[in-house]
């Protein structure tokens, strides 16, 4: 039985590892945890537990600044890697990554690496560190799997020939997010918002759309004089600037930041009305001290995007990065959508799509749409689409890459 392991160094996510625990049981699979790792564990799958430079270093920042100057490693684990048939890691530049590449010859598994990255940083646009890590990737690795096409056509740019890449979105499990609205239904609209609390998420211009909303800038609907609320799912630095912002933009008895649990979210998406995810790209072309590239970045998937169109739930969202593709179906024809198709659902499109930082226009999409239907009304997605990110196609997906690695 071929043995899959995967590695993601202190990043192993319980909703990006979903989809291994469908693969076929002629796989088996487990994964590298560290004591550093930032999540919790997901039941039906292997943990090895190893240890990894960062856990020797201090907790917070000065840790982590010491496990970037150092180059964070594994220590241990190193069984793991001699018996694995498959090695996965992910990028092209994450220290993880390049730390399988290095032992890959001397153990003979097959390397596949998940890419998201949609921008095509080469070596200019990484520091030390990562171009190291980028040329053993590069070198050694047997398949990548990109995300989205757009992820894919980065790494033609990165030199990778189509012919040692497949297209591979991940998955979710659908079924648990088709949670119908709760009976009765809300009598207030609210605004979901999930993601990180930083700034390239967009959480500020979800507050001024809202705030437009309230002040009568952009009119609501009708007669409709209820006011709508805004949830911030997540946590993040941006945090205290975001409750300012609402203070001063009036909204702060509206608004509400907490963090919560993966397992409970199916039930936040059910009680909200829209999701808005208001993504703009973080590009500053400016550098830190010792000549350290800023972060370059743009949406690269959005599983919200996914356990939204799950739920039922109207969508908000800009045209950053691969959201339109990933909302389209990725590699799927042109048009299946609702929001490139048009929709017969009462009070416009399931999905609406705006330009990265336009709040106007953001307010406007959910006076038109969401705002103008019952609080938590569900709407329709394509089933093709949410068929595609659920995590039996994900695992079948996988499946055919790791025999196709296999046969190479």
């Amino acid at each position: 039985m071929p043995q899959v392991l995967i590695v993601r160094g202190h990043q192993a996510t319980p909703w990006e590892l979903r989809p291994w625990q469908e693969l076929p049981e002629r796989f088996e699979v487990s994964y590298l945890l560290t004591g550093s790792n930032r999540f919790g564990s997901l039941a039906g799958l292997r943990p090895v537990k190893v240890r990894a430079l960062r856990d020797l270093l201090p907790r917070g920042v000065a840790g982590e600044v010491g496990a970037v100057a150092l180059g964070d490693r594994y220590l241990s684990g190193e069984d793991s890697f001699a018996a694995a048939d498959i090695v996965h890691a992910e990028e092209l530049s994450y220290w993880f990554a390049a730390e399988a590449a290095k032992r890959k010859a001397r153990h003979g598994f097959k390397l596949v690496q998940t890419v998201w990255e949609t921008l095509p940083h080469m070596n200019a646009y990484r520091n030390g560190h990562a171009r190291k890590n980028r040329q053993q990737v590069l070198a050694h690795t047997d398949l990548f799997l990109p995300a989205t096409e757009r992820a894919a056509l980065a790494l033609r740019l990165e030199g990778v020939a189509p012919e040692r890449m497949l297209v591979c979105p991940p998955g979710i499990d659908t079924e648990r997010f088709a949670v119908a609205a709760p009976q009765p239904p809300p009598s207030e609209h609210t605004i979901l918002s999930p993601g990180r609390l930083v700034w390239e998420k967009g959480h500020h211009d979800v507050l001024r759309a809202v705030a437009a909303l309230h002040r009568g800038i952009v009119t609501l609907p009708g007669d409709r004089i209820s006011k709508p609320r805004v949830l911030f799912v997540g946590s993040g630095p941006e945090e205290a600037r975001l409750r300012a912002h609402a203070a001063e933009l009036g909204l702060a008895e509206y608004v509400n930041i907490r963090a919560v649990p993966y397992e409970q979210m199916p039930a936040v998406f059910a009680t909200a009305s829209a999701m808005v995810l208001a993504s703009q790209s973080s590009a500053t072309a400016a550098y830190h001290p010792f000549d350290v590239p800023r972060a370059f970045w743009e949406e690269q998937f959005g599983y919200v995007l996914a356990e939204a169109m799950g739920a039922g739930l109207a969508i908000v969202t800009t045209t950053n990065g691969a959201i339109p593709e990933v909302l389209a179906g990725v590699g799927m024809p042109a048009g299946t959508a609702t929001w490139a198709a048009g929709t017969t659902e009462p009070g416009g499109a399931a999905v609406s799509l705006v330009a990265p930082g336009d709040w106007f226009e953001i307010a406007h999409a959910l006076a038109a749409g969401p705002l103008s239907r019952a609080p938590a009304a569900r709407v329709s997605h394509s089933p093709d689409v949410i068929r595609q990110y659920s995590t039996a196609a994900a695992a079948e997906r996988l499946a055919l890459a790791y025999e196709r690695v296999l046969g190479s």
